[in-house]
């Protein structure tokens, strides 16, 4: 579970990235989380991730407050950042070893989740491999699945989708239906309307920091009848 309680972060004292921003994902719930550039989705996210602190409010991750128990917290997150330029003079097996290391991944349960992930998204060849060599795309493949390898309860994704394949991107897009459906937690940004539109049980669009909507896409349809998601994104933050 994620709860956002009445954040707010402020940046050299005068731009306010967000503001007092409320936002619960539930066990078992995909959130797309939505905004133009500009709009604090990557400052939520790095306050979620504990990256960043907040000027105020609370992170709660699955039970755990970000500020006063952050390894507890950052220990049941998945994090896919939205660059996946890192660690590249190791190797995929490498890095995934390390991941592995970091979270406490038991030998034989990391072997198992290393073979699963590197079959679903075609990497088995290219473990043995500097990830300098790996184009983008593999590279950001390489990064989904070591976010994944210690079964965190909740996933954070931003822009996750960004450089798959389309076998891949569908791969993961099943996998969090999957880990939603598990009763965890997932919440990712994306620039994809039509991909939040199938896949998400909710959405929340933040423009300047600020909720515009928070709810389930029968609700905001509700609102805006007869226009498709990218419609209603663009008519909502158009007057902002």
């Amino acid at each position: 579970m994620i709860q956002i309680d009445n954040v707010t972060k402020t940046y050299n004292n005068s731009v306010r990235a967000v503001d007092r921003l409320n936002l619960t994902v539930n066990n078992g719930e995909i959130v797309g989380f939505i905004g133009p550039n500009g709009a604090g989705k990557t400052t939520t996210i790095k306050m979620l991730t504990g990256i960043l602190k907040p000027d105020s409010g609370s992170v709660i991750i699955n039970g755990c407050n970000m500020s006063t128990e952050p390894l507890k917290a950052k220990q049941a997150i998945g994090y896919i950042a939205d660059s996946p330029d890192m660690f590249l003079r190791l190797k995929g097996i490498e890095f995934m070893n390390l991941i592995s290391d970091i979270y406490k991944v038991p030998t034989d349960v990391r072997k198992e989740r290393i073979k699963t992930f590197a079959s679903r998204f075609d990497l088995t060849d290219v473990l043995d491999e500097p990830m300098q060599n790996y184009s983008h795309g593999m590279r950001q493949k390489m990064m989904v699945a070591a976010a994944l390898v210690h079964d965190p309860a909740v996933w954070i994704l931003d822009e996750p989708l960004t450089g798959l394949d389309p076998k891949s991107a569908f791969a993961l897009k099943t996998m969090m239906r999957e880990h939603a459906d598990a009763g965890n937690s997932v919440l990712f940004s994306t620039h994809v309307l039509e991909v939040a539109e199938k896949l998400c049980d909710k959405v929340i669009i933040i423009n300047q920091g600020r909720t515009l909507f928070y709810g389930t896409l029968d609700e905001l349809t509700a609102r805006y009848p007869d226009m498709d998601l990218e419609k209603i994104f663009l008519e909502m933050t158009a007057h902002e």
